[in-house]
């Protein structure tokens, strides 16, 4: 056994490690199935905006001298169905406005956390991820949410996926457009904000996204899309933080690196399907 492998091993051992390989599971799953919905609706900007947004929340619990992740919590429901009512009601296009609020809560953010003394370095945990840091309470967040998304999406699975593939549709067959997408909204908040222990405010985005994209290539079905997206990004995740305390390196973009991969694996594979095959897999059928 080399010296490399006999550490790994010693730090699989470790009750931090553990914690850590669990919420990358869990948040990796989350991830992946809501991002498969997400990109379909075009939301995967708003997840972005989301996960910087949520920078203010953090914000506002280390001020108060409070849980952050509880705090966090409300304030990004809060803050995901102000932002959702403004796009859906301005005249202004989705991504410009998107693109001011999420900037501009940045800003602030950092600014205030930068005159918290002594906060220096936890800044850095929170713009790139410190999944090593996960304790019992964000587990039990995390294991509750992906009990409720679970069942949310189960009990609505049809107005969901009518919804993501054609509103107007949709709307033909009864479903209450609005109200779906409120609740879709509110879960893909919870889901964002307990994601940026593992990967940070800056790479949330593409924690939620490229698992999708990459099922999105090789699925042929609806379910079977959802199915991967949401293995895909557990799987990135575990694998992530595995080379990360095995080769040094920092969790949160490791993790991303690691799912970069499995999509562009997915984007070649793709490449060698044949264009009928290719055009299937691109478009998920709700009848799958």
């Amino acid at each position: 056994m080399t010296a490399e492998s006999g550490s790994l091993l010693m730090l699989l051992a470790m009750p931090f490690m553990q914690r850590a390989l669990l919420a990358g599971l869990l948040s990796g799953a989350l991830g992946g199935l809501l991002g498969s919905f997400a990109v379909l609706r075009q939301l995967s900007f708003f997840s972005d905006a989301l996960g910087h947004s949520a920078l203010l929340g953090l914000t506002l619990g280390v001020v108060l001298g409070l849980n952050p992740t509880l705090v966090l919590i409300p304030f990004a429901v809060l803050f995901a169905l102000v932002v959702s009512t403004l796009v859906q009601r301005s005249q202004l296009p989705a991504d410009a406005l998107l693109n001011i609020i999420y900037s501009s809560s940045l800003a602030l953010a950092v600014v205030a956390l930068s005159q918290v003394p002594g906060y220096a370095g936890g800044l850095q945990n929170l713009l790139f991820g410190d999944i090593l840091g996960v304790g019992w309470i964000d587990l039990l967040l995390l294991a509750l949410v992906l009990v409720a998304v679970v069942a949310v999406m189960a009990v609505n699975l049809r107005s969901q996926i009518l919804l993501s593939l054609d509103e107007s549709l949709a709307r033909s067959r009864g479903v209450a457009a609005d109200g779906q997408r409120l609740l879709f909204v509110i879960l893909l908040a919870m889901v964002v904000v307990l994601s940026i222990k593992a990967v940070g405010v800056l790479l949330i985005s593409a924690f939620v996204v490229m698992p999708a994209c990459g099922a999105r290539l090789l699925s042929r079905g609806f379910r079977s899309y959802v199915l991967l997206a949401s293995g895909l990004g557990a799987a990135g995740a575990v694998v992530g933080l595995l080379l990360s305390a095995g080769l040094n390196l920092p969790s949160g973009p490791t993790v991303v690196l690691v799912q970069l991969g499995g999509f562009l694996l997915a984007l070649a594979r793709s490449a060698t399907v044949a264009p009928a095959a290719a055009a299937t897999a691109g478009w998920p059928d709700p009848a799958d």
